[in-house]
């Protein structure tokens, strides 16, 4: 269990627009992320090291991003001015989730236009949506590429600023304590406030960049 990547829905300046102003700050340059056909949205790619990324992403005018709970959030999300929109788990096998979360995975893919398909399966969206401190969990198709198989920036993921409940969120982990293989630093604040991901810091040859 690891961090996978950090979501940010795009900005009234649309989804290119928001993905240069990160790629920027970082210094990474942004890449096409292809079209989710099955939740209404596409994205942009910020490739980072230990293979993680940014997904920046916007909703596109078509029916699927209202049935979609993917879609919903991120509509909602980028309705609000967009920014942060939640974090996201990589697990090897989601038949321990399956059965803890009481409901089953659901397919996943982005189609790029040179040709590529990302594939995978998630599960737990539903509870990023009721709850946006909690992150939501992938699995990787076998013969899928990965985003982040384009980095060629040394920049991490430092450290997750969470506003939420920790207990809250290693229950739904299915953890007795934080992880500690991720290389990240978790901090918590605000349990009773509104909860969700704050600000994500990042590493970069240039210092550490919060955003």
């Amino acid at each position: 269990m690891r961090v996978d990547h950090v979501s940010f829905a795009a900005e009234p300046a649309g989804l290119q627009a928001t993905a240069e102003r990160l790629g920027e700050a970082i210094g990474v340059t942004p890449v096409d992320g292809g079209v989710h056909p099955r939740f209404g949205t596409r994205n942009k790619i910020l490739p980072l090291a230990d293979g993680r990324y940014i997904e920046v992403v916007e909703v596109l005018d078509h029916p699927a991003s209202d049935k979609a709970p993917f879609g919903q959030v991120v509509r909602a999300r980028s309705g609000s001015g967009g920014g942060w929109m939640g974090w996201v788990i990589q697990v090897d096998d989601l038949t321990e989730v399956e059965s803890r979360l009481g409901r089953e995975s659901v397919e996943g893919c982005r189609k790029l236009p040179d040709g590529r398909v990302f594939s995978w399966r998630q599960i737990g969206i539903k509870g990023t949506q009721a709850d946006p401190q909690l992150p939501f969990f992938v699995k990787w198709d076998e013969d899928s590429d990965h985003p982040s198989a384009e980095n060629t920036a040394d920049v991490r993921i430092e450290s997750l600023l969470i506003a939420g409940d920790p207990a809250r969120v290693l229950d739904w982990l299915g953890l007795p304590e934080a992880p500690q293989d991720t290389g990240i630093d978790y901090q918590f604040v605000a349990p009773h406030g509104t909860p969700g991901l704050l600000s994500v810091t990042l590493r970069t040859p240039n210092g550490s960049v919060t955003i």
